[in-house]
């Protein structure tokens, strides 16, 4: 936008985006709207519709447009308009009355607090708003939202503070804090004696301060607050909106005291606070006020978290109390489980330092409370009497089940296995003909929870649940079978040692294959046993590929048909060399018949009604999970069946080559094809690239390229493939560049990045010295730098990896032939671009990357010291010089001992962990 546009013209776009019937005229209006906020004409533009106040939408466009530009664009601003913009913002808020809409004054009141936050010239920000706002009742709405964002802004990343002006941000809100306190404590006594939206108002902002991190060093403001917020959680009439605030309050509370010794006094009152309200928990249970009874929850569990480590220390003294554990089975036997699941963190918690503790003493300490909880777990896990067929695999109800079966798993050592799995094998028995359906179901549902890791010598109980379900009546309830079949896929290990149940148990299973609702679950449960089983299922082989010839007939899904496969594929890898071949060509048989009559039909119809991706996915499968060791010169006994397999998939590529959907699936296919037979593949070698590369002209479908990535991984070191595969390479450039070299074009497609420079990375671990020498090498490493910025992770990972795998090959395998000609290559390319690429890396590292990105930086800069860690420093010391110091507003970012401090430790460092460490914390400082 290169002139600034009449608020007329803004009026009508911002009227057709809310109100205009026609879809294509409202994305004409947003996009153009888009590109207003991008300009720098929005502030001013902003500014005046606020002023204005001419309609709700244009009021809320422009106080939403004025706090991302703060918030993103603040640099836009010359530093002497600073104190206009302030004097703005709260005339704005000085004009808020009870008519004006909430998301304005929310917006508002945020653009203020960023302003606050990065204005640094503005030395007393609470006092001066608290001064202009809190003279009058009719401002205190605006005043304490103001105050409640400001401490939530502070740790926004958006702002891009810094560590410094953060550090120096909290200091000056702690002082104030007392003034903020007292303010909550008036307002409280004042107006919100019986004025529950005030207490909701007065209770946010509280808990917003507190959320700071620090505790407030007006204890007794603090107390003060503190009482009147646990008065209103122990009062059963408290307002659903003020509890909640109140409950949110006392748990960012809660959250300080984790550092138990050092805010002892706060623990100590916050314990007996929470533990008052016991009662009121009750009593939302009997009203069924569920909101509240996971209000109470949440701080029972929070309470539980933070004195965890004391608990563990001290079990049962003073803070130590496993009371609280009380408290949160007592949740866990709420009948709702949403409230049980609230205290998952918990137990995971629990789980984790008793596991790392590895203390039997401490066990014994915490089994009952275990065991309480897993029992409360399975009656929490039953479906309701009157459901009909199995569960849904991603409804709530499932999706809950799915996390205890994780939870339970994650803490059954505390009880052990065996104990776990026999208890509640002796409550079904125990329940004889009581017994309703849902009930055993929940009771198998969690032994199989724990099955995978019962002792497969066990002779006791196992054998008794195996006979029971080989034996389950015809009419037992579809969900007990369902549950039942996964319980004996998660016996496999045991199943192997006692292959006198194997026949059994393959004649269950079979059973449920042809009942559609067990199909999925027997077939997955069957890959199970094949895996475990693989030795002595190779005489049942014949007849798994009869189930297999007649799957389309027991009306299973794709996904049951893929896991069938996988099995059988593992069991033919124990079948001697010339039976290989066979059973091969009959698994894949059914899935070519079925690709070829796709094939044979209209073009019209390909993508419709003749789907080929379950038959890829098929074929996928099977030559995924075969691994065939072959000796000497033999041929591959499945080279054959890929002859066979391979013109069929050369056919889908081409009839769906604009399908991207069609072809990563087909590539996949081609993939396995490759992996399965590895160098035998080589006399298709040609082909295939001749194609891929022929298509890829015409649609550059990324998984060509990392297709091609498997080609050189499998043949780059075979000298009649080195220049096909380079022809191959350059032949992918010309295209890529192309797409890539357009404006926003790395952003738009990471994948052809990601898939590009894995590619790359494979010629410098293949080939080195001729990928160094190619033509495309200087052009594909100038697209590796521009990319370095790209915040994408698979993406940045495989040009992080690239730079990784090009400077380590000019320093490993010393003793090659090609060692003093590679290491010549690479110390030439980075006596060129060394400076360069240290300077994009580091800026990356501070300005662009998150900080789970940092370990595949320092990995490059860790190589590229131990390659040459003189020109390394060097080139270190002139990327930090360009290293800005101040941000636009004059804030510091970094002081020179910090600078200095970050230089040693990089320049000092022995482990790469080191440098990751160091950049993370370094990086910190401008965000």
């Amino acid at each position: 936008m290169e002139t600034v546009p009449s608020l007329e013209t803004v009026y009508q776009a911002i009227h057709a985006l809310y109100h205009n019937p026609d879809p294509a005229g409202k994305e004409k209006a947003s996009s153009w709207l888009g590109e207003l906020q991008k300009s720098v004409f929005a502030w001013r533009i902003s500014d005046q519709l606020l002023h204005q106040k001419a309609e709700l939408e244009a009021c809320y466009f422009a106080a939403q447009t004025m706090r991302t530009k703060i918030q993103y664009s603040f640099h836009e601003l010359p530093v002497e308009s600073y104190t206009a913009l302030r004097d703005s913002l709260l005339e704005h808020l000085s004009h808020v009355s009870e008519e004006t809409a909430h998301v304005i004054v929310i917006q508002l009141c945020l653009a203020l607090a960023d302003l606050a936050l990065q204005m640094a010239s503005w030395e007393s920000p609470v006092k001066d708003i608290i001064e202009r706002l809190g003279n009058d009742a009719k401002y205190l709405p605006v005043l304490l939202e103001v105050l409640t964002v400001l401490p939530e802004e502070v740790n926004s990343r958006s702002l891009r503070l810094g560590a410094n002006r953060r550090s120096e941000v909290l200091k000056s809100l702690s002082q104030v804090e007392p003034q903020v306190l007292q303010l909550l404590n008036t307002c409280l006594h004042t107006l919100g004696i019986d004025n529950a939206t005030v207490q909701t108002r007065v209770f946010r902002c509280f808990g917003s301060w507190l959320s700071l991190g620090a505790v407030p060093s007006s204890e007794e403001h603090l107390n003060s607050l503190l009482n009147v917020v646990f008065h209103s959680l122990v009062n059963s009439n408290t307002p659903s909106p003020v509890h909640e605030a109140a409950s949110d309050c006392i748990c960012s509370a809660l959250f300080l005291i984790e550092a138990v010794e050092k805010n002892y006094s706060l623990a100590h009152n916050l314990f007996h606070g929470v533990y008052k309200v016991v009662d009121a928990y009750h009593m939302s249970v009997a009203q069924e006020d569920i909101d509240k009874s996971m209000n109470y929850c949440r701080m029972f569990t929070e309470l539980a978290e933070s004195l965890l480590d004391v608990i563990i220390i001290s079990p049962g003294q003073n803070l130590g109390d496993l009371r609280t554990l009380d408290l949160l089975l007592m949740c866990v036997g709420h009948h709702d489980y949403e409230v049980a699941e609230i205290t998952f963190n918990f137990w995971y918690r629990l789980s984790e330092v008793l596991f790392k503790k590895n203390n039997d003493h401490l066990n014994r300490l915490f089994h009952p409370y275990i065991r309480r909880l897993i029992i409360s777990l399975a009656q929490h896990s039953q479906m309701e009497p009157d459901h009909e067929g199995i569960l849904e695999e991603h409804d709530d109800f499932g999706e809950f089940r799915s996390r205890v079966s994780d939870l339970i798993k994650d803490i059954v050592f505390i009880v052990g296995s065996s104990n776990c799995f026999k208890e509640m094998f002796e409550n079904l028995k125990n329940q004889g003909s009581n017994a309703t359906w849902n009930m055993s179901e929940a009771s198998l549902f969690v032994m199989a929870s724990v099955a995978k890791n019962i002792i497969p010598d066990e002779n006791e109980v196992v054998p008794q649940v195996v006979e029971a379900i080989i034996h389950l009546p015809e009419d037992s309830h579809i969900a007990v079978r369902h549950t039942s079949t996964l319980l004996l896929g998660e016996l496999c290990e045991w199943i192997e040692k006692h292959s006198q149940y194997l026949e059994l148990v393959l004649n269950y299973i079979l059973s449920c294959l042809q009942h559609k609702p067990l199909a999925r679950m027997a077939a997955s449960a069957l890959q199970n046993i094949c895996y475990s089983c693989r030795t002595k299922m190779a005489s049942h082989f014949n007849g798994l590929l009869q189930i297999i010839q007649a799957i389309d007939s027991f009306s299973i899904s794709n996904e049951a048909a893929v896991d069938l496969l996988k099995g059988a594929a593992l069991i033919l890898c124990q079948l001697p060399d010339e039976q290989v071949t066979d059973g091969l060509r009959v698994l894949c048989q059914c899935q070519l018949s079925h690709l070829s009559k796709v094939l044979q039909q209209d073009p019209q119809e390909k993508t419709t009604k003749f789907d080929p991706t379950p038959w890829l996915d098929r074929i996928s499968a099977i030559f995924r999970h075969i691994n065939i060791c072959v000796k000497g010169n033999n041929t591959h006994p499945c080279l054959v069946v890929v002859k066979e397999v391979w013109p069929i998939m050369s056919q889908v590529c081409e009839y769906y080559k604009a399908d991207i959907r069609i072809i990563e699936r087909c590539c996949r296919c081609i993939r396995f094809l490759i992996r399965c037979v590895g160098r035998y593949f080589a006399i298709l070698v040609e082909p295939l690239v001749t194609q891929i590369v022929r298509i890829y002209q015409e649609h550059p479908h990324s998984c060509f390229l990392y297709l091609g990535s498997i080609l050189v991984d499998e043949y780059g070191r075979d000298p009649g493939c080195v220049q096909g595969l380079v022809d191959m390479l350059q032949a992918f450039c010309i295209p890529t560049f192309h797409l890539l070299d357009k404006q926003d074009g790395l952003r738009n497609h990471p994948d052809t990045v990601d898939d590009l420079f894995r590619l790359c990375t494979r010629f410098l671990q293949s080939m080195p010295v001729v990928f160094l020498q190619c033509p495309v090498f200087k052009s594909l490493l100038q697209l590796a730098l521009a990319a370095c910025n790209l915040e994408h992770k698979d993406a940045n990972s495989s040009v992080m990896q690239f730079f990784y795998s090009l400077v380590q090959i000019g320093r490993l395998h010393e003793k090659a032939p090609d060692f003093t000609m590679r290491q010549s290559l690479v110390k030439g390319i980075l006596k060129e671009h060394r400076q360069t690429l240290i300077f994009t890396l580091v800026q990356a590292a501070i300005f662009h990357l998150p900080s789970y990105v940092m370990p595949d930086i320092a990995d490059v800069l860790y190589e590229m010291m131990k390659l040459d860690k003189e020109l390394f420093l060097l080139g270190f010391e002139e990327a930090l010089k360009q290293i800005p110091t101040q941000n636009q507003n004059g804030s510091v970012t970094v002081t020179p001992d910090q600078l200095k401090e970050f230089h040693c430790l990089v320049s000092n460092a022995e482990h790469v962990k080191t440098i990751s460490t160091s950049l993370r914390d370094f990086s910190r400082l401008y965000k």
